[in-house]
């Protein structure tokens, strides 16, 4: 049988119609590059949507994967294997939390959190403790669970009846918070910053508060880290530039340097949660993904990437804050790191398309949101061409 050709077309015959797909067929990358099966060189201001924070080709970790994929690729959790050991030392040590359970995605760390609070929880001999709530304008997962919390019509249409016990409060409301938690609330999922929904970061008061009540009615606080965490803000996690202290950390995207590599990482108030058989994973802790993830880690710290994506983004920012004084497109600009979003007066998809044109990869998301999540090691000279790009795309539709 002679294979279809890579296009859009073909990619219509083969596959269900869930993502709405870039019309390039990607060969390779390098850096922050991607190339095109025609050569064309194409900067990722997206990064696999916040995966690739060391960009594409890095030595180490290439070589990290093909070191660990010559000695095993997979073993069952019926085993030890020194990568899980090593990386979840690691990540403990920089947590400064007490146990880990890895999985391969971050919709299944928010099932494995979701299914830890509600065990948890029923220790207190209370049935009707349950309850776990989220944030508004949120985005969780799509899996069950997880897509539960999100409850976001564009995510749940047509997918009910949704996880029976969840409930969402209003992001940064503080009146709403108060209002929403008991002694029926199991815990509060958060996300420092909001990634899909349109990079807002929540507020100290806002944590200060959540803090005060779980201490009143005793629940956990979760943070989502997936989009956020491993250095994208400038810390390793994002929590910890407001103190939220949580209870358990659900860890995901560049975690596994590309491979699929989630962790949920737990305090000792939930250490004992689960007993043997309570949860599992056939593919989670894959050694190879593990060792990925060791060495992600090392080149983060080694080359003092929370402290490059803080300053390049920073540098961002100013110069988006100067296209924004020439083009009244821009709304607004909120950025954490290399974690930006320009909020701009249409649909974001118009630009992400006109930035295509231009051999610039961004994303849109909350609708008219500008999404910006570029490898941590992108140089200032690679933001730049990104900002010349966004300053000519503005330009030109003024003209048009």
């Amino acid at each position: 049988m002679k294979p279809l050709p890579i296009n859009q077309e073909s990619e219509q015959k083969l596959f269900f119609h869930n993502y709405a797909r870039f019309p390039l067929a990607i060969t390779h990358g390098e850096g922050s590059w991607l190339v095109s099966d025609d050569g064309t060189r194409y900067l990722d201001m997206i990064a696999g949507i916040g995966v690739n924070a060391l960009g594409y080709g890095d030595k180490r970790l290439v070589q990290a994967i093909s070191g660990q994929a010559a000695k095993l690729i997979h073993a069952s959790n019926l085993f030890m294997m020194q990568p899980q050991f090593e990386l979840a030392e690691k990540l403990l040590a920089l947590s400064g939390l007490s146990k880990i359970f890895f999985a391969n995605s971050g919709t299944e760390a928010i099932e494995a959190a979701i299914k830890m609070a509600r065990k948890w929880a029923g220790r207190s001999g209370d049935d009707h403790k349950k309850e776990v709530l989220s944030l508004s304008n949120c985005f969780h997962g799509r899996t069950y669970g997880a897509m539960s919390l999100t409850a976001k019509a564009k995510y749940v249409d047509g997918f009910d009846p949704l996880l029976a016990g969840t409930g969402m409060i209003a992001f940064n409301d503080i009146a709403d918070l108060e209002k929403k938690v008991s002694l029926k609330t199991a815990a509060v999922f958060i996300e420092v910053v909001q990634g899909e929904g349109g990079i807002h970061r929540i507020s100290q008061q806002f944590i200060d508060r959540l803090k005060e009540l779980r201490t009143q009615y005793n629940f956990l606080i979760v943070a989502d880290e997936i989009q956020a965490g491993c250095g994208r803000t400038g810390k390793f996690f994002s929590y910890m530039h407001v103190d939220a202290d949580p209870d358990l950390v659900c860890l995901a995207k560049p975690l596994g340097g590309g491979l699929p590599l989630s962790a949920v990482i737990g305090s000792e108030k939930v250490a004992d949660v689960l007993t043997y058989g309570n949860h599992g994973t056939t593919f989670g802790g894959n050694p190879v993904a593990c060792a990925a993830g060791i060495a992600m880690i090392k080149a983060i710290e080694e080359d003092q990437l929370m402290k490059h994506a803080e300053e390049i983004g920073n540098y961002m920012h100013d110069e988006l804050q100067k296209l924004a004084a020439r083009h009244p497109q821009i709304l607004d600009i909120r950025q954490y790191g290399l974690m930006i979003g320009v909020t701009v007066d249409k649909e974001a998809k118009y630009y992400v398309e006109q930035a295509l044109r231009k051999h610039v990869i961004i994303n849109a998301t909350s609708q008219n949101v500008i999404r910006l999540l570029p490898p941590l090691n992108i140089t200032r000279e690679e933001a730049q061409q990104c900002i010349i790009a966004l300053d000519e795309i503005f330009t030109e539709e003024t003209a048009g």
